[in-house]
């Protein structure tokens, strides 16, 4: 591939970004996917699988920061969490960020991916491999949802989108294996996309969630690498208080903690539970 070329993302047929390749860094394909890795001057460096953008180095504070402590401060008592896929390392530097959790059980299916962040992306992870409270499991998320007999306050599952081997992570069953390793209080998230391009695959996820869980939404936040509008994060648990936070009792948890974060704060995360109403429509005829 030459230089400063042009490459268009693949994810939507007929739209998309494109992101000029000022520098490829790395193009190989896993065990199970196509992996390329490139600098751009706005993004820095973007890891792309499967021609879709994974993450960048720019913004990826963004969506790593609100996947893991939206459900982290809306509980206020984790200490069990697993994290599916994630290879990246950014879901797990965040959850290491919180000292009283107690075991973090990471499960991520490429190795490989694992291997280049830490090469890549160092500032994902920043050491959170290091961490002694972390076990880390090579293994597909479905199989390990199936057979483990641990259990866990929350869930994070952090993937591809539904396609090659990320589709195992969006199934009806994936989900209720899930919802049979949390705890009584226990929270599953998900990245589900760009709704607004996505439609169909978000509201396959709401349909298979609700059978499941008896409290099932979606939060949002907009995050610029991700083309056509707001991401949006599943949300499932069988506690339906549990959402139902008031803006000083998240400002409280979040000083004891005494952390700093680039994107989540308190009033994001109270607001990012309200959806605009072109979803809400769409959702409620579903």
């Amino acid at each position: 591939m030459d230089q400063k070329k042009k490459w268009h993302e693949k994810l939507y047929c007929h739209l998309g970004q494109y992101f000029l390749i000022e520098e490829l860094l790395y193009k190989k394909k896993t065990a199970y996917q196509k992996v390329m890795i490139f600098k751009n001057s706005i993004f820095g460096k973007v890891m792309v699988i499967d021609d879709i953008v994974q993450t960048t180095e720019r913004d990826e504070f963004i969506y790593h920061e609100m996947l893991t402590h939206v459900p982290i401060f809306s509980h206020g008592s984790i200490k069990n969490v697993l994290i599916i896929g994630g290879g990246d390392g950014g879901i797990l530097r965040e959850v290491c960020r919180h000292k009283n959790i107690e075991n973090i059980t990471m499960v991520e299916i490429d190795i490989d991916i694992i291997n280049l962040c830490k090469k890549y992306f160092p500032n994902h992870s920043k050491n959170a491999y290091q961490d002694s409270r972390l076990k880390l499991i090579i293994d597909d998320g479905l199989n390990f949802t199936k057979k483990t007999k641990e259990k866990f306050d929350l869930i994070i599952s952090d993937s591809t989108d539904p396609v090659s081997c990320g589709k195992n992570l969006f199934l009806s069953e994936f989900y209720f294996n899930c919802k049979n390793c949390l705890n009584k209080n226990g929270i599953f998230v998900a990245q589900n996309g760009v709704f607004f391009l996505q439609k169909n695959e978000s509201i396959l996820t709401y349909k298979n969630l609700k059978k499941h869980f008896c409290d099932t939404r979606f939060y949002q936040a907009n995050i610029p690498t991700y083309y056509g509008g707001i991401m949006i994060f599943a949300w499932g648990s069988n506690n339906t208080e549990l959402y139902k936070n008031n803006l000083q009792n998240i400002k409280s948890r979040i000083k004891h903690t005494k952390l700093a974060f680039n994107y989540y704060n308190a009033k994001i995360h109270m607001s990012s539970f309200y959806l605009p109403q072109y979803i809400l429509n769409i959702l409620d005829e579903s």
